[in-house]
């Protein structure tokens, strides 16, 4: 028997993992717009999915200890808006700080750098704004790669600590060390030195 539209959708939300932040045309090959549409307002009225602003919902992530959903993950978020328009971004210093923990302080407000139009938006009270401007670093093929070192950059070569790299290798899967290690290998000297010593050092021991 053949999938219905709703079963499709939820493959790939389910697929995604709780936090994935999506638009309709992440789900553009697997079905016409119209049934798209009806799929996700139906499984928002069921609480599958959320609405996080106008076109672009969220699987919502889910706090056990406060047995509440979660706010939406801002980085997800900006990528589905980034997706769902054609635009390349990236974080800014800060965001991307904040995003790999090595900054404890929650910003009001995350910036990212975009081959596209000025726009800000309220999310749940934090605002995500994106800035205009020429990318120079936008051919990263993993949005990991980007974090990492648009964060060493904002950081400054003098701040890269242990703790600094030991954080960001903690953060990152080890699955993933590899291909960002090749992905970054354009990257300005110190940045990349840097990103070797996360991809290529154990750290466990």
């Amino acid at each position: 028997m053949a999938q219905s539209t709703e079963q499709k959708l939820l493959s790939k939300i389910y697929g995604k993992g709780r936090g994935w932040a999506f638009s309709q045309k992440d789900f553009a090959r697997l079905a016409s717009r119209g049934a798209t549409d009806i799929a996700l307002h139906r499984l928002q009225a069921k609480g599958t999915i959320r609405r996080v602003m106008r076109g672009i919902y969220d699987y919502p992530r889910y706090s056990d200890l406060l047995e509440t959903e979660m706010s939406p993950d801002i980085d997800q978020v900006a990528g589905a808006m980034a997706r769902k328009f054609g635009w390349r971004i990236q974080p800014s210093g800060p965001a991307a700080q904040n995003l790999l923990g090595l900054s404890t302080q929650v910003p009001a407000t995350y910036v990212y750098l975009s081959d596209g139009p000025d726009r800000s938006y309220d999310i749940n009270g934090t605002t995500l704004t994106f800035k205009h401007t020429a990318l120079k670093e936008a051919g990263f093929r993993y949005r990991e790669s980007a974090l990492i070192v648009q964060a060493l950059k904002s950081r400054g070569a003098d701040r890269i600590k242990p703790r600094t790299i030991a954080k960001i290798r903690k953060w990152l899967d080890p699955k993933l060390r590899e291909r960002i290690l090749t992905d970054t290998s354009t990257a300005t000297g110190w940045v990349y030195a840097a990103v070797r010593e996360i991809c290529t050092e154990d750290g466990d021991g």
